[in-house]
């Protein structure tokens, strides 16, 4: 698999949904996803760019169908779009019930990941490697998004202690 593609950076993480994880009703709690969808979308970076590398942003978080302990939990992470240091990671949450084998997407996201030097600054990162015309597409599309993303204002309104 030649690098810098993005069949080089697709990850796959999986983990079966446990009690620990959830709420009264069994259902695993949305922010134990959004923590294996961050750990995907951070394998897809440091796989495409090979540095240190943190979440910069999530964007659209969507939730789709709920995740019930016993339910195999599959996240998929695809890397779509590249600027100078940040790569856009779309990740997909699909929930399967082992018993009926009946499988759903239970959430979606997009991750903006920045690589790092070695003193935390953004650093340069390769290009990523288009092999198809949806490809291309797909990276025009997340060309927008990131930019739209880098756009919304940064505004804390947490007053400091």
């Amino acid at each position: 698999m030649e690098k810098d593609t993005i069949a080089h950076s697709r990850s796959v993480l999986c983990q079966i949904g446990t009690p620990d994880q959830a709420n009264m009703r069994g259902t695993v709690h949305g922010g134990e996803i959004l923590k294996m969808m961050d750990e995907t979308a951070f394998v897809v970076a440091q796989k495409h760019c090979h540095k240190d590398t943190v979440t910069a942003g999530v964007d659209e978080i969507s939730f789709h169908n709920p995740i019930f302990v016993g339910n195999l939990i599959t996240c998929t992470g695809e890397l779509i779009y590249t600027s100078r240091s940040a790569m856009l990671v779309e990740v997909s949450v699909n929930v399967e019930d082992l018993r009926t084998e009946m499988e759903t997407c239970a959430l979606t996201a997009f991750f903006v990941m920045v690589a790092l030097d070695e003193q935390a600054r953004p650093t340069d990162i390769p290009p990523l490697k288009l092999t198809t015309d949806e490809e291309r597409a797909r990276f025009e599309e997340g060309r927008q998004r990131y930019e739209v993303i880098k756009a919304k204002p940064k505004v804390c309104h947490m007053p400091l202690a």
